[in-house]
């Protein structure tokens, strides 16, 4: 009998009402039946992933690194360009899907993949984000520094929300260069919004700063970088430095940076992180153990040789492509 109710429900697509009414017996046995046919396994669920997703490497990359949420991304070359187009574009779909009214979104600007992100988001209608902040300093380079305002403004207008631009550089000249900024009340007021972000989408640097960071002149000299290196670290988010443990690597270069910090980070609700590419592994990988990053967007070729760092065999993984 449970499994005829189950063949009625879920192959026949009739209401337990219906079932119940043909069967002569109440809609809470009914109900009751569906339940043990799932507990008996004579009901089995089974999601058949469709052909370019990674089930599998986004599985064993949420346990093997005690990650909420994975998104591994096809990609037909492992070539920069290409990498931070696809994870862009998933990216995008992602916040789509996920934006809740009234969230109030931070982003690093000094990303091109976040760029790459914008450029893919739609215009939303329905859910519509309160603020967008600029979470790291926006002047540097004039040219470079209109792209990094662009990208908050965008995404705000796409977003239906109110721009908050970080009206200062990235990387201040002194510590009390630093202090004389962030005392002006226009910055004072941005990064008050900072503890109310919701959603931050972020990039994962390496030590090495990328072409758009370079251009923005927002980056500390290779001598400064090479203390960095010393102090034990691999990459940085927003300009704050993690060793390969997920641990900060806290060095008096980092009272000169203009941004959010990692504690701060930790705290909100959903951190989206943005990064793929050979030269990233070993920063994403210890961005993953700082434990503040709930959603990682990432290629195919990155999660392979993010597992096999763990010693995980990926090539199993692949076959559900």
């Amino acid at each position: 009998m449970i499994a005829r109710v189950a063949q009625m429900y879920h192959i026949e697509k009739q209401r337990q009402a219906d079932i119940a009414k043909h069967l002569r017996m109440s809609q809470a046995t009914v109900s009751r039946m569906l339940k043990r046919a799932v507990e008996e396994e004579i009901v089995r669920t089974s999601v058949v992933a469709p052909p370019g997703t990674y089930a599998a490497l986004e599985e064993a990359l949420r346990i093997h690194f005690a990650l909420p949420e994975a998104i591994v991304v096809e990609c037909s070359e492992e070539r920069d360009g290409a990498i931070m187009a696809r994870i862009g574009e998933a990216a995008a779909h992602f916040v789509e899907a996920t934006l809740q009214a009234g969230e109030v979104i931070g982003v690093s600007s000094w990303s091109e993949t976040i760029l790459k992100m914008v450029d893919n988001i739609h215009p939303m209608k329905a859910a519509k984000a309160r603020y967008v902040v600029q979470t790291l300093g926006g002047m540097g380079d004039p040219s470079v520094q209109t792209q990094a305002s662009q990208l908050t403004t965008r995404l705000a207008k796409l977003t239906g929300a109110e721009p908050r631009l970080l009206a200062a550089p990235g990387v201040a000249q002194s510590r009390e260069a630093k202090l004389a900024m962030v005392s002006d009340p226009y910055v004072r007021a941005t990064m008050d919004l900072f503890h109310a972000i919701s959603l931050a989408v972020i990039g994962i640097g390496s030590i090495e700063p990328s072409r758009m960071l370079v251009r923005s002149g927002n980056v500390f000299s290779s001598h400064e970088l090479q203390e960095e290196v010393e102090a034990g670290a691999v990459g940085d988010m927003g300009l704050r430095f993690f060793n390969a443990a997920g641990a900060p690597v806290v060095t008096p270069l980092d009272e000169r940076v203009i941004g959010m910090r990692l504690e701060d980070l930790a705290k909100v609700d959903r951190v989206l992180a943005l990064a793929g590419g050979p030269g990233k592994v070993e920063a994403i990988a210890g961005a993953l153990r700082t434990g503040v990053i709930d959603v990682l967007v990432t290629d195919k070729f990155t999660a392979r040789r993010l597992l096999a760092g763990v010693g995980v065999d990926p090539t199993p993984l692949l076959e559900d492509a």
